[in-house]
């Protein structure tokens, strides 16, 4: 398959396999459920931290990230 036909099918399975954008009640969702997740984080004890191989400073740290540092995949 060459040519424009080529060119066509590349696209559409380009397009097909792209993630969709997400709306903005999606991404205020996203961003509340991440602060929420990150002060769950935070609160864990020190035994709980070590047995998913995290610090303390770890934690405390990845909760004082910003709300608009969330992960690559949410910012599509």
């Amino acid at each position: 398959m060459k040519g424009p036909a080529m060119r066509s099918f590349a696209l559409s399975r380009t397009l097909r396999s792209a993630p969709p954008r997400l709306s903005l009640p999606r991404r205020i969702w996203h961003a509340l459920m991440l602060a929420r997740t990150r002060r769950a984080l935070a609160r864990l004890d020190d035994h709980l931290l070590a047995d998913i191989g995290l610090s303390r400073e770890d934690a405390e740290a990845e909760a004082r990230r910003p709300l608009w540092d969330a992960p690559s995949h949410w910012q599509d």
